[in-house]
């Protein structure tokens, strides 16, 4: 059996992983070695029936599936675990992926980077929030990590890609395709800008509901830390959030307002000891030590925190404003709070919109666009 076939054999095994193969690759032993050995000596491994059986009988058709894709273009890539271009970051977590099916630049996979997660339904606000950070953290020489989903995951691709910044896109299926379909355009531009799609996931796997956990687990490990900007209480990104805890990577919360459903998971996080994130300085303080790069600096951010004041507005429009706040607004509620003139108030919320600082929402309702956006 070739080298290249004897780690697409572990690849398709269930549940193997570089921890669970320590004592083996501790030895120097090769995977060629492991793919051909005894069961008898794979179950000295603590391997169980299952796993020796798919490493004893491999599927053909899917081995040939994985080589089909891996010799289809240039781009594309098999790391495995152990070898130089294996993100150290990665290699290092208990769980480590085996193999790493790359789309792109595989170098891009060990830059210094922060991973931004969060709901797939976001508010205007938390998506434009998303972009914002993302945009700003990579021109301070950050990568930016995320899974590809709609919402928050691919706002935070757009702000990278906004900034001329690596981003990585780490996916629950196969890369044979693209999940969800809708955001293919975007895998395009990730790759034509010299990131990278990353899986651990065999060619041909489904979009299954299991599989985003363990992809999860890859997403965080790569990064110094996990920024979650919305997430309900019961969401993925409260997982990555969790195992980037357990891996010892750094995690963020941005706080919402107490009626904003997909805040409630970031408030949970905070209670729980996550890092409150107010502006990029604060994920500035927490990584620069860690990452120890130059880029990492905090003129960058204070950049930001400059270019997100908005000027000077009238007496009434500040009044206005103050009033809206950032959650959605009807006309009656903003009249009832700023004590203004109906028809005033519905021009100035024209001239705002216009202006850029508000923005409308469903059901007639008005919120607060993010400054600088």
């Amino acid at each position: 059996m070739e080298d290249r076939d004897a780690w697409l054999t572990l690849a398709h095994a269930h549940g193997l992983h570089a921890g669970r193969l320590q004592q083996w690759f501790v030895q120097r032993r090769a995977a060629v070695e492991l793919a051909d050995a005894s069961s008898a000596t794979l179950a000295a491994l603590g391997l169980d029936a299952n796993t020796i059986q798919a490493l004893r009988a491999p599927d053909i058709a899917a081995l040939e599936r994985d080589r089909a894709w891996l010799d289809g273009a240039s781009n594309r890539a098999l790391v495995v675990w152990g070898a130089a271009d294996y993100p150290p970051r990665l290699a290092a977590i208990p769980d480590a992926p085996l193999v790493l099916y790359v789309e792109g630049a595989p170098r891009t996979l060990a830059v210094p980077q922060l991973a931004i997660v969060g709901s797939r339904n976001p508010t205007a606000l938390g998506r434009d929030t998303a972009t914002s950070f993302a945009c700003e953290l990579g021109r301070a020489g950050l990568g930016i990590t995320s899974g590809l989903a709609l919402g928050i995951d691919a706002a935070a691709h757009r702000g990278a890609l906004e900034a001329g910044a690596t981003t990585v896109a780490v996916v629950g299926r196969g890369l044979d395709a693209v999940y969800p379909r809708e955001n293919e355009p975007l895998a395009q531009r990730i790759l034509a800008a010299g990131g990278a799609l990353v899986t651990d996931l065999p060619v041909g796997s489904p979009p299954l509901k299991h599989h985003f956990p363990r992809r999860n687990r890859i997403l965080s490990g790569l990064a110094l830390g996990v920024l979650v900007v919305e997430a309900a209480e019961q969401s993925g990104s409260l997982i990555t959030a969790r195992l980037a805890a357990e891996q010892g990577r750094e995690v963020f919360a941005m706080p919402g307002s107490i009626h904003n459903a997909v805040a409630r998971g970031c408030h949970r996080l905070l209670r729980q000891g996550a890092r409150l994130v107010e502006s990029v300085d604060d994920i500035f303080e927490e990584i620069a030590g860690i990452c120890g790069e130059k880029a990492m600096s905090l003129p960058a951010a204070t950049a930001m925190s400059s270019s997100l004041q908005v000027p000077s507005l009238d007496k009434d429009y500040e009044i206005l404003l103050d009033a809206l706040g950032f959650e959605p607004a009807n006309l009656d509620a903003i009249v009832a709070r700023t004590r203004l003139d109906t028809g005033a108030v519905a021009s100035m919320l024209l001239i705002l919109e216009l202006d850029g600082r508000i923005q409308q929402q469903p059901g007639g309702r008005y919120s607060r666009r993010l400054p600088g956006r």
